[in-house]
């Protein structure tokens, strides 16, 4: 019986021992889908509902696209914009999935041969060469749904487990080719760059169907650790890292070795072309675009949940009538003439006393410049931090006086230097500024704005908001137009003498600044309208008076204060170059006054389209008179302040209707220029008015705002893409009456002014 008893017994134990075998084994896998099950419940966590599997949260750039379809710049709280499958060269696919997931279209979210391979190779063979567990989709849900990784063990074990539940999720919501767009459009690249489009653009300024097998294995690469293998700080590095990525294609058969052999000795080849608010083109116009009109646009159109649309991550396109091509002269144009012009107002004014505040002006002048450097404080980022800290006003003005490290402005390039923070505000205010804009005047859509001379170091927009400096000369037109409208003719000649306005029991008499030789004489009003002359200018305004300029000033768009003195019609009011050259798109337009619109349309993140916009139209004049008063102003460029449009440097000899402006003590420089096609305007001044050329030669709007034209419309002309008229204004088809070929007039007095270029009014301080 004992002997029986004894097999009973081992067989009895050897089944128990199986028993806890099997028990050892699987409770493990047990605890594991326990664990697993529970989570998927929310038991340790909320996890996304299909909702959010369906829409995750992205930060989406808006998109600023000019007319001609390319995009001016974007607005981000991160700079991405998604891109479909379609729209991925092969070569980031294929590097991507020979990289990061070799199994990816085998698997279903969760690859469990390479989960093992990794615990058994990396873990227990402590071989780090066998790669990583996580597939493609974990990683997207990780983007997708998770922080920063967990600190604890056992809180970054949790956070696998619910990837893994998650990527599961994915894979049933998505398709495999929309996990990997997804993926890289989800993906930070540095250097501003989130997502797949942004990269390609920044790091190689290509689209990203367009990256070729190198560009696309080094962004993948970056996806190991894109802080080591970031190609601008460690371009080496990240050559190697782009070769381990086509080696890993060489394996997986998505590339053959004769290629790869090709290949791998080619350096990176980057077109590195950051962006950011203060790069690339129309900083002025977008910064412009987004703290104004976006601004206003949003609060008046929420969502249909009643939130607001935020700009930095909302993805709205906005789709603009900027032309990338005629912006990019337009800047060019700027900078050819600004740095020609502040060299030259280096040359004249540097070693005056008090530079750059050089020029006359009425009162105390020291106390002028302490008001405008205490401004200067004031305005400045440090003077805002400091403020911000606590910081008393009298520590700041001593913060301001100590020397410090800075990188300043200059044209050409940025200087690293050591100066006193008062001493940078001076220095910056040595530099003449510049506002320039265009338009077509058929449509009112601006072609091109720029607001100043650098983005970066002066942020004021001289385009629309600078509405504090006087127009001068270039107001002239709209008195002569309301003559003009009064059946006056352009050939109608005025005798040049003092003219007396009374005006509120007062006097005034302004003074003309032209050449003594045309005092006394009979002038057409398109000769004195050419050589500026101001007692003609008197005169008209004497015979309708200054309530009446206004009103027809207001009628071409004018909105800014106007006040009905007579020196207005010698250009005191201060009205922006935005609001000049609508007002002057009238007349090139037939007679129609075209608000000027930067924005045709606005659409959402999907495509639907949000916001169009309606154009705004006003007749001001019959197109008879809007034709005569081009004929008028084409005076100025045939034989009066702007011929030098005609001249050598410019070679201008298309039709070119215009008109010059300087303001007292060459304050401001002007000039409006209209053809068939174009209208546009440019001021030219310093930051204050304080601050400008003290000879008549250099200070004079045919001198310092002419040029941007000249240059502008120049490189206009030559290109061959730009469909531009290069005729004459058209005609009206109806007979006009009134006399406009003034030439046997004007040939009496074509040889007595000699060197004349003066448009420069006076008693601009009157105030009546």
């Amino acid at each position: 019986m004992e002997e029986n008893s004894k097999p009973k017994e081992k067989k009895t134990n050897f089944k128990k021992l199986i028993r806890w075998f099997w028990i050892l084994i699987l409770s493990p896998f047990a605890s594991l889908f326990l664990l697993i099950w529970l989570t998927s419940l929310g038991m340790f966590g909320e996890l996304p509902d299909t909702e959010q599997l369906e829409n995750p949260i992205n930060n989406l750039a808006t998109e600023v696209f000019s007319s001609d379809g390319k995009i001016l710049g974007k607005f981000y709280a991160e700079n991405r914009t998604n891109v479909k499958f379609k729209q991925l060269s092969p070569y980031l696919v294929n590097a991507l999935v020979a990289t990061e997931d070799a199994r990816f279209f085998e698997h279903s979210g969760v690859d469990l041969r390479g989960l093992f391979r990794v615990l058994f190779v990396t873990v227990l063979g402590g071989d780090q060469s066998g790669g990583g567990g996580s597939t493609i989709t974990q990683q997207l849900a990780k983007m997708l749904f998770h922080g920063e990784r967990p600190k604890g063990k056992l809180s970054r074990a949790m956070q696998k487990i619910k990837e893994w539940i998650i990527a599961t999720r994915l894979e049933r919501q998505y398709t495999k080719e929309e996990i990997i767009a997804m993926y890289l459009n989800k993906f930070d690249f540095l250097n501003l760059a989130v997502g797949i489009e942004s990269a390609s653009k920044i790091y190689f300024d290509k689209m990203p169907d367009s990256l070729n097998l190198q560009e696309s294995a080094m962004l993948v690469g970056m996806a190991k650790n894109p802080s080591l293998f970031n190609p601008i700080r460690r371009g080496d590095t990240t050559m190697h890292r782009r070769n381990v990525v086509m080696m890993q294609m060489v394996k997986y058969g998505y590339l053959k070795k004769e290629e790869y052999n090709l290949v791998k000795t080619k350096p990176l080849e980057l077109n590195f072309k950051p962006e950011s608010h203060n790069e690339g083109l129309a900083t002025y116009f977008r910064e412009h675009l987004r703290d104004v009109f976006l601004k206003k646009w949003i609060a008046e159109n929420p969502k249909p949940d009643g939130k607001l649309y935020d700009v930095y991550r909302d993805g709205l396109k906005i789709y603009t009538t900027i032309d990338s091509r005629m912006q990019r002269y337009a800047e060019e144009a700027v900078k050819q003439q600004m740095t020609q012009l502040q060299e030259r107002f280096v040359k004249a004014e540097s070693k005056r006393k008090n530079y750059p505040f050089v020029g006359q002006f009425q009162g105390k002048k020291d106390e002028e410049i302490v008001r405008i450097m205490r401004k200067g404080m004031k305005n400045s980022e440090r003077y805002k931090n400091l403020i911000k800290r606590g910081i008393s006003e009298t520590e700041i003005e001593k913060n301001f006086d100590k020397p410090d490290t800075m990188r300043v402005f200059s044209w050409r390039g940025e200087i690293d230097t050591v100066m006193t923070p008062n001493d940078s505000i001076r220095y910056y205010k040595t530099f003449l500024q510049c506002g320039f804009m265009s338009m077509e005047p058929q449509s009112g859509f601006v072609k091109a704005w720029v607001g100043g001379i650098n983005h970066k170091h002066f942020q004021y927009d001289h385009v629309q908001i600078g509405h504090d400096r006087q127009v001068g000369s270039t107001f002239k037109p709209f008195v002569y137009a309301l003559a003009i409208q009064e059946g006056w003719s352009p050939c109608m000649r005025v005798p040049n003498v003092p003219v007396t306005i009374h005006f509120d029991d007062k006097e005034w008499t302004p003074r003309n600044s032209s050449s003594k030789k045309l005092d006394g004489k009979m002038l057409t009003l398109k000769y004195a309208l050419a050589q500026s002359v101001n007692y003609v200018t008197a005169y008209v305004m004497k015979n309708f008076g200054p309530q009446a300029v206004v009103t027809v000033t207001k009628q071409l768009g004018i909105t800014s204060q106007l006040d009905p003195y007579p020196s207005i019609c010698l250009g005191t009011p201060d009205i922006s170059v935005y609001e000049m050259v609508g007002a002057y798109s009238a007349f090139a337009n037939k007679g129609t006054y075209n608000q000027p619109v930067f924005v045709t349309r606005i659409e959402d993140k999907n495509g639907k389209v949000l916001y169009e916009f309606i154009p705004k139209k006003v007749e001001v004049m019959d197109e008879e008179k809007a034709y005569i008063m081009c004929e008028l102003m084409k005076g100025c460029t045939q034989y009066g302040t702007g011929t030098a449009l005609r001249g050598k440097e410019f070679g201008l000899t298309t039709a070119i209707a215009g008109k010059t402006g300087t303001t007292q003590h060459n304050a401001d420089g002007w000039f409006m220029g209209v053809t068939p096609d174009l209208v546009s305007g440019c001021w030219v001044g310093g930051d204050d008015p304080i601050i400008h050329f003290l000879n008549m030669e250099e200070g004079q709007g045919s001198r310092m705002a002419l040029p941007v034209f000249g240059y502008y419309m120049k490189k206009i002309y030559a290109d061959k893409t730009i469909k531009i008229s290069k005729g004459d204004f058209e005609k009206p088809s109806k007979k006009i009456d009134i006399e406009l070929d003034c030439t046997k007039y004007e040939k009496e007095i074509e040889n007595e002014e000699e060197g004349f270029d003066s448009d420069n009014p006076n008693d601009f301080d009157k105030p009546y």
